[in-house]
C-alpha cells in the first residue's frame, strides 16, 4: 500500500502518534512542544503527515519564514536541544518520497535545523531529498559534547573528595539544601538574572526570564507527557536559590539544556557541585549518556565529555531553478555559520 500523505493547517496530532513511536531521543518532539515555540515565538503552523497502512509514521511541522511569496518555509520549535521533527523508527524511502513531494507543492525551501548530524529524521529525508534533485546547503553551527555516565569509573574518586573539600567550603556561606523536582521557571529566572548570561548577552540567551525563552518553557509544562521529562535541581543556601540544573530526560538520555549560578558564591564551584550531584543521582535513575548540546566553555571537557556529532543549520530547497540558484548560495550559507571547534 502506497503512503498517505495528510495536509493539516495547525499542529495535527499525528505529531504525538509519530513522537510515541520515534527513537527515544526524539519523543520529546510533540505536538505541544511546537505549541509552545508558536505561543512563545508567534506563527501559524501546518502540518505534512505521512501515513503507511493508515499509521502515521512522520508529522512534519511548518511555519513561515519571511514574506510569504518567498514560499520559505521552517520547522517551528525551540533551540534547545535542537529542532527536528518525529519520524517512526523504520519508516520507508517510499514514505520520504511521498513526504517530499507534497513539500514541494506547498514550499520552494525548508529550514531544519539547528540540528545533529546523526539526527535520523535529517538522515531520513536527506537521502531522498537528493536522490530527488533538491539541493541541501548546510553550514556548521557547533560541536556538542556528551559524557557517557555509565562507566563505573566516572567521576573519579580524586574528583568526589574534592568536591567534599569545595562543598565544606561553601558550607560555611550557610545551611546547603539541594532539590530536585519539576522546574519553577520563576526560580530559575532569578538566578539567571544574578548570573553571567544576564550582564554579557543583555538577557537574551536566558533559558527562563520574560525577556528570554522563559514563555516556551512554562508553555510546555502544561503538557503531562513533557512535564514528566522535565526536570531541575537547585541549590539553595540559606533557603536562597543559588544554583540550578534542568534537563530533559528520555530514556536512558538526559539533555543537559542549562545550568548556571549565582555569582555570589562562585569561588566555591556551587554550579560544579551540584551538576556533579544530579547526573550521579540521574545515573541511578537509568540515565547512561547526558548530551551537552552546543559549545563547551571549559567544565564540560573537565567533568569528562568528549565532543560528538556537528550541529548544523540546514535548508532543502526544491528541485527545478531554485535549486540551481541555491548552489550558487551554498558558499554564502556555509560562512554565516561557525568554523568547526568554534562556539555557539
Amino acid at each position: 500500500m502506497a503512503p498517505v500523505v495528510r495536509f493539516e493547517a495547525g499542529l495535527a496530532d499525528a505529531l504525538d502518534d509519530a513522537a510515541m513511536r520515534a527513537a527515544e531521543g526524539h519523543r520529546f518532539l510533540r505536538r505541544a512542544w511546537y505549541a509552545a515555540a508558536l505561543q512563545a515565538y508567534g506563527g501559524t503552523a501546518r502540518t505534512l503527515g505521512v501515513e503507511e497502512a493508515g499509521v502515521p509514521v512522520a508529522a512534519l511541522p511548518l511555519v513561515a519564514k519571511g514574506p510569504g511569496w518567498l514560499g520559505l518555509a521552517e520547522i517551528p520549535g525551540c533551540y534547545w536541544p535542537f529542532r527536528s521533527f518525529p519520524v517512526v523508527e523504520g519508516a520507508s524511502a517510499a514514505a520520504a518520497d511521498a513526504l517530499l513531494g507534497a513539500l514541494a507543492r506547498r514550499v520552494r525551501a525548508l529550514r531544519i535545523g539547528p540540528v545533529y548530524d546523526c539526527d535520523l529524521a535529517l538522515d531520513w529525508l536527506k537521502a531522498r531529498a537528493l536522490a530527488a534533485g533538491w539541493t541541501l546547503l548546510d553550514r556548521h553551527v557547533a560541536d556538542s559534547f556528551l559524557l557517557d555516565i555509565a562507566s563505573e569509573d566516572w567521576p573519579r574518586g580524586s574528583t568526589l573528595r574534592k568536591n567534599r573539600h569545595l562543598e565544606k567550603h561553601l558550607a560555611s556561606t550557610g545551611t546547603l539544601a539541594w532539590e530536585w523536582g519539576p522546574p519553577d521557571i520563576d526560580t530559575l529566572a532569578e538566578i539567571e538574572r544574578h548570573s553571567w548570561i544576564a550582564e554579557r548577552t543583555e538577557g537574551r540567551d536566558a533559558k527562563f526570564t520574560a525577556e528570554g525563552h522563559g514563555a516556551f518553557w512554562k508553555a510546555a509544562l502544561h503538557d503531562p507527557v513533557l512535564a514528566d521529562m522535565l526536570s531541575a535541581a537547585m541549590l539553595r543556601i540559606d533557603g536562597r536559590p543559588m544554583a540550578f540544573s534542568f534537563d530533559l530526560v528520555t530514556g536512558a538520555r538526559c539533555y543537559a539544556i542549562a545550568n548556571s549560578y549565582d555569582p555570589a558564591v562562585a569561588k566555591h564551584s556551587p554550579g560544579k557541585l551540584l551538576q556533579y550531584r544530579n547526573l550521579l543521582r540521574a545515573r541511578e535513575r537509568g540515565v547512561r549518556l547526558v548530551d551537552w548540546g552546543a559549545g563547551d566553555s571549559g567544565y564540560k571537557q573537565t567533568m569528562g565529555a568528549t565532543a560528538g556529532p556537528a550541529i548544523r543549520d540546514w535548508i532543502f530547497v526544491r528541485p527545478g531553478l531554485e535549486a540551481l540558484a541555491a548552489r550558487l548560495l551554498r558558499g554564502a550559507w556555509r560562512r554565516s555559520g561557525q568554523a568547526a571547534g568554534g562556539q555557539a
